[in-house]
Order: C-alpha cells, then sequence, then structure tokens
C-alpha cells in the first residue's frame, strides 16, 4: 500500500466524520505521546533515578533521626512525583476522547435535522452524510478512550509498584525524637 492511499483514504475518513473527528485524531495522537513517553520512561530511565536515590540514602550516616526520616520521605517523593508525571494528563485525554465523540454526535445530528428541514422530507440518502457525521465520531471517541484506558491503567499500576519498592529498598532505623 503507498502512502497516498493512505493519505486520500484518510481524507476521506476524517471528511466523512466531520470537523471534530480531527480534533480527536489530535487528542489520540496527544494521548499516545504521553502513553509512549511514559513507558520510554520507565523501561529506560526510571530505574537510574531510584538507584540514585538508593545512593543517596545509602550514603547518609544517620537513617534513625527525624531529620534521616524526613530525607527518605523526601526521596520517595521526588522518584514518586516523576513516576507519576503525565499520568493524570493521559487519564484526563481518556476521559474527554469520548466526550468529543459525543459532540460529534450532536453535530452530526443537527445537519441531518438541517437536511430534513431544507428538503422537507426525510429522504435517507440525503440524511446519509449527517448520519456519518454522528456515529463516525462516536465510534472514534470511544475507540480512542478504550485504548487509551487500558495503557493508562498499566502505566498508573507501574508507577505505584516501583514507588512502593523504593520506598520498601530504602531501609530505615528506629526513629528518635525531634
Amino acid at each position: 500500500m503507498d502512502f497516498q492511499a493512505v493519505t486520500t483514504g484518510l481524507q476521506e475518513f476524517l471528511e466523512r466524520g466531520g470537523p471534530v473527528l480531527t480534533w480527536i485524531m489530535i487528542i489520540t495522537f496527544v494521548m499516545w505521546a504521553f502513553i509512549l513517553e511514559r513507558f520510554a520512561f520507565f523501561f529506560f530511565a526510571q530505574d537510574g533515578i531510584a538507584k540514585q536515590a538508593q545512593r543517596e540514602w545509602t550514603a547518609r550516616a544517620d537513617k534513625k533521626s527525624w531529620y534521616a526520616h524526613a530525607i527518605r520521605d523526601q526521596l520517595i517523593s521526588e522518584v514518586k512525583q516523576r513516576n507519576d508525571q503525565n499520568v493524570e494528563l493521559v487519564k484526563t485525554l481518556v476521559a474527554v476522547a469520548p466526550l468529543f465523540g459525543l459532540l460529534g454526535t450532536v453535530t452530526g445530528m443537527v445537519s441531518v435535522f438541517d437536511v430534513m428541514a431544507i428538503s422537507g422530507s426525510s429522504d435517507a440518502q440525503a440524511m446519509s452524510a449527517g448520519v456519518s457525521r454522528a456515529t463516525i465520531p462516536t465510534m472514534a471517541g470511544m475507540v480512542a478512550s478504550i485504548s487509551g484506558l487500558i495503557f493508562a491503567n498499566q502505566i498508573e499500576r507501574l508507577a505505584k509498584s516501583r514507588t512502593a519498592r523504593l520506598a520498601d529498598s530504602l531501609e530505615i532505623g528506629e526513629e528518635r525524637a525531634a
């Protein structure tokens, strides 16, 4: 299959779905860019960040004072913040995609009613473009949302488990009063 056939097919699909479908496509690309960024982070960079936090903790002589516990909490919090980066954004985009699909449904039905008002009848052939504009964005929004939801949950679990693993690895002594 050549590039021109793919772009022509995509262009026709976007035209049939209406302008809302373009926004759903943009939302989906942004969502997947962040999903792929998070997976790349966990597979290439996160171990180094966790090991750096472990080295900082291991280098400390004092691991029992209140101050040492505060430093430990800070190290865990910094790694957690890096692990959770963009997760909420991905979850927001997952939630927004079906709403844009619903917007496409509404705008498509408005065009169906426009055709009915202009033609004065319910000619199925005349209404088909509006019906297409009503159904394609709904489907696209749901597909984008479901695909993103699966991976957003995996990323969230991965972030929590890596943070918990780091917290478990930073051994602490008995806490002394400050």
